[in-house]
């Protein structure tokens, strides 16, 4: 303590060099951890970017050239699809009156009911294309020209069918569109048509159900979407071998040329023996009269595509 009192100077100047001393090793302790956390971030990057400098698609001048070539490429295939479905895509639809689309309706409704009468095919008693709430009331304006639209495909599907000659039509069902609910049609962002839906219910052959549904994708002008099918058998069991169908057999009586008797050597005067005829009752015949009696009952969800106005792509 004496030592302290007798040297101040050299006291205090150890002090402060003490408390310095300290200070600068707390600094230099708070920068080496954070010196070595920077570093850790440093690294785990410099990992992270010699990663990507090795994949595929690291943005180099060839993969750039590349993309940029991919894109040109998408662009060019798209629009191509947009040229080819243009003749799907109607123009704009001229504004009819509520009255004109009435006669449109009775019209169409005429010839595919003729076209229906004409193939014996039955319909329902309250049939008229789907559009049976304008039978008394007329439609909005507003709503004239798509549901013109829409009135040509159903009669041209109709008038598809009607040419598969079915044996019945059960049903016709069509959605209502927003513009008969005054509403206004938006389309969601990315769509490039409007889907106008319909369901068919029919009954007949097979056959008539392959010719229908081939005739559907030989439409010119309407672009026809199958949503759903259910094809049911008209009878739930299995057949039997009694619900097969044959003739009654006929007994022609012997007439005297056909009687049977004795033919001299050389005489040519008689009649050759008739060849054996199969029984009409034979086994082998009886699931060619069973089998494809039977008709089908089938249910038809479609979809009608009216292709919006084509969009301007973004250049790549």
């Amino acid at each position: 303590m004496s030592w302290i009192k007798e040297n101040k100077f050299a006291a205090g100047l150890g002090g402060a060099t003490l408390v310095g001393a300290a200070v600068l090793i707390g600094v230099g302790v708070v920068g080496l951890n954070k010196t070595a956390s920077q570093k850790a971030i440093f690294d785990a990057a410099s990992e992270e970017t010699s990663r990507f400098e090795q994949s595929p698609l690291y943005p180099k001048d060839e993969n750039f050239n590349g993309k940029q070539k991919a894109l040109a490429e998408y662009r060019k295939q798209t629009e191509e699809l947009q040229t080819a479905f243009e003749k799907y895509r109607p123009q704009p639809a001229e504004k009819i009156s509520s009255q004109e689309f009435t006669t449109h309706l009775k019209a169409a409704e005429g010839e595919v009911r003729n076209a229906f009468v004409a193939a014996k095919t039955r319909l329902p008693d309250s049939f008229y294309l789907g559009f049976e709430n304008y039978t008394g009331t007329l439609a909005k304006d507003a709503a004239t020209g798509i549901l013109d639209y829409q009135l040509g495909a159903v009669k041209e599907i109709m008038l598809s069918l009607a040419a598969a000659a079915p044996s019945e039509l059960l049903n016709v069902h069509r959605p209502k569109l927003e513009e008969e609910e005054g509403k206004e049609f938006r389309p969601v962002d990315g769509a490039v048509a409007r889907f106008l839906p319909l369901e068919i219910t029919f009954q007949g052959s097979e056959q008539s159900v392959r010719t229908f549904l081939t005739s559907l994708g030989k439409n010119t002008d309407k672009f026809v979407v199958i949503r759903n099918i259910r094809i049911a058998n008209q009878k739930l069991t299995a057949p039997k071998t009694t619900d097969a169908k044959f003739p009654e057999p006929v007994d022609a009586a012997l007439s005297p040329e056909s009687a049977p008797g004795f033919t001299l050597p050389g005489d040519t005067s008689a009649a050759a023996p008739a060849a054996p005829v199969a029984p009409a009752n034979d086994s082998s015949q009886i699931l060619a009269q069973v089998l494809g009696s039977e008709e089908v009952q089938v249910f038809l969800r479609l979809d009608v595509l009216q292709f919006l106005p084509a969009k301007e792509l973004p250049k790549p």
